[in-house]
């Protein structure tokens, strides 16, 4: 292993892997040996910079920046690396081991190309630097003279503009989730006799659930998507969502907990066009914290589905919702209550409670759904809709009910005079 990048005429040096401690990522040397023989070499974060900066790197191609838990205490040094090779043109390859979410995406965001997990998969590393290192086709140039051209006008094919239904839960536990994966699921069903598509995304960047409902898996492709997300385009986004049984288009959440914030009303909105250009039905899982964003897909929504309890938890955080959308003047009246765990036919005094809450709060119930009792957990445990465990699970026929409703109303102008 040598410590420093020296290059000689019958042995130019072609990559550098760059660590705090190189030795303890043997796996990584083992690829570089593998790909590159004896062009490339290795250095420490205290000499890479000045060595990127100086005539020793010229012949760079690319760099592996190796990371792991420990080095997350300072940044400082691989941000500096990172710049440094990106002023040189020299792509930046990123080789983590347990990095936390927002370390990868704040060294994403300053510039590196791609990265991958150590111990690195097999064929991973190869296959990266090809990606890396591939010129763009005339993809982008095509892409270009279409928006510069103002003669062609003439509308694309098969673009969609979606409808938009946020699911919102006025309190932790009513169900919002199950509600929103279990819609989206009979929606789907519905629509696919007439080859219209649904999508759900999970919003809830921190505790979303929307993947485990659904069994599908968190991929690290849609985090980096949604850090990106004014990049984006609709074949980026397709490639991204998960499919649930192949029929229902899935985007969840990041695999670690991240800020809310961590995108903006720009990339909220970003991702909300792309979803509706290529889905039919758009469905969000939004997380109950009122974000900067949330007034995007308050505009956005054709009707803001708002889930709640007989509790006086839901009844509370209505009262302050709607004071709040009132207060910044926000699309109030799209907003429709759906109350889970209706109380039964002959439960007199929980219809009277019923009765006692919307009176107060002022506000209507547009759908109450019956308690699911003990399947309902199940079936969220096993990753599958009611539909598909216990189709005649009382929950399951009034949510197939309202998708029944939606489906017919499925343009913007239906939902927009069905909010009224």
């Amino acid at each position: 292993m040598v410590d420093t990048v020296q290059t000689e005429d019958a042995n130019i040096i072609e990559a550098c892997a760059i660590a705090r401690d190189l030795e303890s990522f043997d796996n990584l040397i083992e690829n570089l040996e593998d790909r590159l023989g004896s062009n490339w070499g290795g250095l420490d974060f205290n000499n890479a910079e000045d060595i990127l900066k100086s005539s020793h790197a010229d012949s760079l191609k690319f760099i592996v920046i190796a990371l792991d838990k420990t080095d997350e205490d300072d940044l400082s040094f691989v941000t500096h690396i990172v710049t440094a090779a990106k002023d040189r043109g020299i792509k930046v390859i990123l080789a983590t081991h347990d990095l936390t979410t927002m370390s990868l995406h704040q060294l994403m965001r300053l510039g590196a190309d791609d990265f991958v997990p150590y111990p690195i998969p097999n064929n991973a590393l190869n296959e990266t630097i090809d990606r890396v290192l591939t010129v763009p086709d005339e993809k982008v140039v095509i892409k270009e003279v279409y928006i510069q051209s103002e003669e062609q006008k003439a509308p694309k094919e098969h673009v969609k503009q979606g409808i938009l239904l946020p699911i919102y839960g006025m309190s932790g536990g009513v169900g919002a989730t199950t509600f929103a994966t279990n819609l989206a699921w009979e929606m789907q069903t519905i629509l696919e006799a007439e080859n219209k598509s649904v999508c759900i995304m999970d919003f809830d960047f921190q505790f979303g659930s929307v993947a485990t409902y659904l069994d599908v898996p968190k991929t690290e492709a849609a985090f980096e998507m949604m850090s990106d997300a004014n990049n984006a385009d609709v074949e980026s986004f397709k490639q991204v969502v998960s499919m649930f049984k192949n029929k229902l288009a899935v985007l969840p959440s990041p695999q670690d907990a991240v800020p809310l914030e961590f995108i903006g009303p720009d990339e909220a909105k970003r991702m909300i066009d792309l979803a509706r250009s290529c889905y039919d039905v758009v469905i969000i899982d939004t997380p109950r914290t009122l974000v900067s964003w949330t007034e995007v897909i308050l505009n956005e929504c054709e009707l803001f589905l708002c889930v709640m309890g007989v509790d006086m938890r839901s009844a509370q955080n209505t009262q302050r919702f709607m004071r709040a959308l009132k207060a910044e003047e926000l699309p109030f009246e799209k907003v429709q209550f759906i109350l889970n765990y209706a109380p039964k036919m002959t439960d007199l005094g929980g219809k009277s409670r019923v009765k006692s809450m919307t009176e107060s709060l002022d506000i209507a119930l547009r759908w109450q759904l019956s308690d699911g009792g003990k399947h309902v957990s199940s079936t969220g445990d096993h990753g599958v809709p009611l539909a598909e465990m216990v189709p005649k699970n009382p929950l399951r026929k009034d949510i197939q009910k309202i998708a029944e409703t939606f489906a017919e109303l499925c343009t913007a102008q239906q939902m927009q005079e069905a909010a009224e």
